[in-house]
């Protein structure tokens, strides 16, 4: 199991591992045979960036049993998602931003990412399994009232593209089997989902596999797996959300109002 980060020191920015909290710092590509330099930094020293940068978020609806039993809606044969544009894209500890054109409810996901290691298309399970690098934590934030503002056109890209809408991060994790563990999602000091991931419609390699006879998935691109029961709305003066997995961290962001 490694734990990689990307960070910033001053004008500087790079990657490496973390443990203790002290950042091993790595050089070369972190998904193709990334070499310590020797130096390591304190993890107070530094501030922690989005991990990696993706071409692309895939976002995935409905992919948890329990949600889908409490929705009273079918269980799809196949992923339901969306893409969120890389402009949404950041890191832990920065501010969710209300979007000067919306008033409306803003409303907090907690889920599991999959990070892409190599690129993948056309895959089996067993070769998308092996295209997988790492997990990470993800708040799939979602101006709620704009995906029905149309009754012509469901506008879901929309409502989770605005910037700072797609947050992840505060690491990614290899070397672990996500179904053996939970999101836990807190809203300002208060539980509101801690679901099991085990419970996920299409688990991580065959949602690997069946996304890459769509599209080509790159390194470095993240999957949203969906989220479970306990989704909610930012209301209060002061929204700080908190998403952990274990043995990948806590993911924290506060939604400036």
């Amino acid at each position: 199991m490694a734990v990689w980060v990307r960070f910033t020191d001053g004008a500087n920015e790079g990657f490496g591992t973390l443990a203790d909290d002290t950042v091993t710092v790595h050089n070369g590509d972190m998904f193709n045979g990334a070499k310590p330099t020797g130096e390591k930094k304190a993890l107070s020293a530094v501030r922690l960036a989005m991990p990696c940068r993706p071409s692309k978020m895939i976002c995935l609806w409905n992919n948890f049993h329990a949600l889908a039993a409490k929705l009273g809606v079918a269980e799809p044969s196949e992923p339901l998602y969306l893409l969120k544009a890389p402009s949404a894209f950041m890191g832990t500890g920065e501010p969710i931003r209300r979007p000067a054109s919306y008033d409306g409810k803003i409303v907090y996901e907690g889920e599991l990412g999959i990070v892409i290691g190599r690129t993948c298309s056309n895959a089996s399970e067993a070769q998308a399994a092996d295209a997988i690098f790492g997990y990470t934590c993800i708040n799939d934030v979602t101006a709620a009232e704009i995906i029905s503002k149309d009754p012509t056109f469901a506008q879901w890209a929309r409502a989770k593209s605005f910037n700072t809408f797609g947050i992840f991060g505060p690491a990614i994790a290899t070397g672990i089997d996500p179904a053996k563990l939970s999101v836990r999602t807190v809203l300002n000091g208060e539980e509101r989902q801690n679901y099991l991931i085990s419970d996920m419609i299409f688990p991580a390699a065959r949602l690997v596999s069946m996304l890459s006879q769509d599209m080509t998935l790159n390194a470095g691109d993240v999957i949203a797996c969906g989220t479970s029961i306990g989704v909610g709305a930012m209301k209060d003066a002061k929204n700080t959300v908190e998403v952990t997995i274990e043995g990948i961290g806590t993911l924290s962001n506060t939604l400036a109002q």
